[in-house]
């Protein structure tokens, strides 16, 4: 009988390959005295109400008292939430989310009165205020309220919706529950005649089988498990777009993409010629697979097909520590500080290493102002993807580390926008990197493959995603239903378009876009594309230039969320008010391709 791999339950993980979470709380017991303080803390915001427009010395404690309390929140709410990642089915951990939730809703109905009451003061007497030296540090945060003027209700309104809170999260919490706990897909054969789990994290490493048969079956028995649960899903993915439909109306919003864009300050302008610039890039896109296909030497291209590197033959295993000394060495250019606080950290216990039952799967970082920059990983040796994947979260790391250490609490939290510029420009120096210690030729090739295919996705993919997004709440808005025929009507013609007219869609494929998680955080996905062109720009001018081009990317990750990303990123060199870094990127591709095509032929 064949032995059948699984994963190790999480007390059987050794404790050196699990991430240290003692810099947020020493335990569960510590945490519980601190949230019993937050309790009783958030009644203090009573103590401010109706007074903010009394003194600039009263504004100010009443600010300093927010952030004490948001700081709290952050180490509460981050260690309940790492908690729960670590095995999703206990039910402590869930219940320490749920418990932490209930009191931060309480906590923002308690604190909703602060932005109207900024809002409804005479202009000409909040700006006197702002002259007081003890409003110095806030001046930012009270303009950055000032621009919500006209989105903001009244005092009882905003503690409506405050109050909705945590019913808002019930579609995003019924997608994970059933993805990551209750949908099973059975076991499938591998390449190497070993039977092993088919999970949402071993999915992506059968999809890479050089055996074709494996990723078609694995693929057909993965996406059996949603057609059997398609109307739970379209349900749920239509709840979460009509949540967004809702608030942006009750905040009086355009539409939800306007509402989503606001925040950053960003143009729509930006989404829109993204799609643009992708779409007038789509045949160098379809090249790519007709010369894939070509390469494999296939009859018709699936998308299981469009994963697995085109050279399969050349062994890439990587333990923990060898991709560590990878990723430390590609980040060089950033210089010894930079190198030395994420060595340490990657070989600590920043990071939580491998997959075990339960387990959230994919990969994240997430900092805070008081602990350490944590990462989930689902580390996997044979998976070099997965070497990109660790630098990628270590950029995300590393930003939280330098904003944190040079920006007050109020300004360290940079946006997703200039977040994923930080993480994918490390996986920009990693392939820089790797092309350039090796003289294998089909280990080049293997590496342009990859860096075409990470555009690919990043760029291309994420773009589809933000149209599908955008396709997908517009129908909302105009009244259209969200259903499984809609839902699968739509993402179909976006598959046929991005993909062209000698790919074969499988049909199933159809209901992609009731698994992709980011889909529950509205108009999220963008920011990848957008954060990939920029990162390719600054990663040529950091690897072409010197020390003031170093100091100018190092400056921008202390940035946090200090001015406004676009600016943030024009400080650092370069313009995505413009279309042109997203060009540039695609010219890239198209050349990549090129190098990889004179290679292979």
């Amino acid at each position: 009988m064949v032995e059948v791999k699984r994963l190790p339950i999480r007390s059987d993980v050794p404790t050196s390959d699990c991430w240290d979470l003692s810099s947020l709380y020493e335990s569960d017991q510590s945490w519980e005295m601190d949230f019993v303080r937050f309790e009783k803390m958030i009644e203090g915001y009573a103590e401010y109400k109706g007074r903010l427009s009394s003194s600039a010395q009263v504004l100010a404690e009443c600010l300093a008292f927010d952030v004490e309390v948001d700081r709290l929140a952050e180490r509460l709410g981050t260690y309940a939430f790492l908690k729960t990642t670590e095995d999703q089915a206990n039910n402590l951990y869930q219940g320490l989310v749920g418990r932490f939730q209930s009191v931060a809703v309480r906590a923002g109905q308690l604190a909703s009165y602060l932005r109207p009451e900024i809002l409804s003061m005479d202009a000409t007497h909040l700006e006197r205020l702002l002259e007081a030296p003890e409003l110095a540090g806030y001046r930012l945060s009270i303009q950055r309220i000032v621009r919500y003027r006209e989105h903001t209700l009244n005092d009882s309104e905003e503690a409506l919706l405050a109050m909705q809170g945590e019913m808002a999260q019930t579609a995003s919490k019924v997608f994970r529950q059933l993805t990551d706990a209750d949908l099973k897909f059975g076991e499938v054969e591998n390449e190497k005649g070993e039977v092993v789990e088919l999970t949402i994290s071993t999915f992506s490493q059968f999809l890479i089988s050089p055996k074709r048969e494996v990723r078609q079956k694995a693929f057909a028995k993965y996406y059996d498990q949603f057609v059997a649960h398609e109307n739970t899903l379209a349900a749920a993915l239509a709840g979460s777009i009509h949540g967004d439909v809702y608030y942006a109306r009750a905040r009086r919003y355009p539409s939800s993409l306007d509402a989503a864009l606001f925040p950053d300050n960003v143009p729509r302008s930006v989404y829109e010629n993204l799609i643009q610039a992708v779409r007038d890039e789509l045949p160098n896109v379809h090249s790519y697979f007709e010369m894939r296909r070509r390469f494999m030497g296939l009859e018709q291209i699936h998308h299981y097909d469009t994963y697995v590197p085109m050279i399969t033959d050349l062994e890439q295993d990587r333990d923990w520590d060898e991709a560590v000394e990878t990723v430390i060495e590609s980040l060089a250019p950033l210089g010894n500080e930079y190198c030395e606080v994420l060595e340490g950290g990657l070989r600590g216990r920043w990071c939580d290493r491998y997959p075990n039952k339960g387990k959230q799967s994919g990969a994240f970082s997430c900092g805070t102002f008081d602990g350490a920059p944590y990462i989930l990983m689902n580390y996997k040796p044979a998976v070099l993807n997965d070497v990109f994947t660790l630098t990628h979260e270590a950029g995300h790391s590393m930003h939280s580390y330098y904003s944190a250490g040079n920006q007050p609490f109020q300004y360290y939290n940079y946006t997703i926008f200039v977040a994923e510029v930080a993480s994918t420009f490390n996986e920009q120096l990693l392939t820089h990197y790797l092309l350039n210690s090796t003289t294998d030729d089909r280990f080049k090739a293997y590496l342009l493959n990859h860096e075409i295919d990470s555009i690919r996705a990043t760029i291309v993919r994420q773009t589809m995603f933000a149209e599908f997004e955008k396709v997908t709440h517009e129908m909302a808005e105009t009244g259209q239903p969200l259903t499984v025929e809609s839902f699968r009507k739509a993402y179909r013609q976006l598959l046929d378009d991005y993909f062209g007219p000698d790919f074969v869609i499988d049909e199933q494929l159809s209901l992609e876009c009731l698994r992709i998680p980011h889909f529950y955080r509205g108009f999220y996905v963008y920011k990848y594309a957008t954060g990939l062109s920029a990162a390719i720009a600054l990663s040529r001018r950091v690897l072409e230039g010197g020390q003031t081009e170093r100091e100018a990317y190092l400056r921008f990750l202390k940035g946090g969320c200090s001015k406004d990303p676009l600016d943030l990123l024009s400080d650092a060199g370069v313009d995505m008010s413009s279309p042109e870094p997203v060009k540039v990127a695609l010219q890239h591709f198209g050349n990549l391709v090129k190098q990889l095509d004179e290679l292979l032929n």
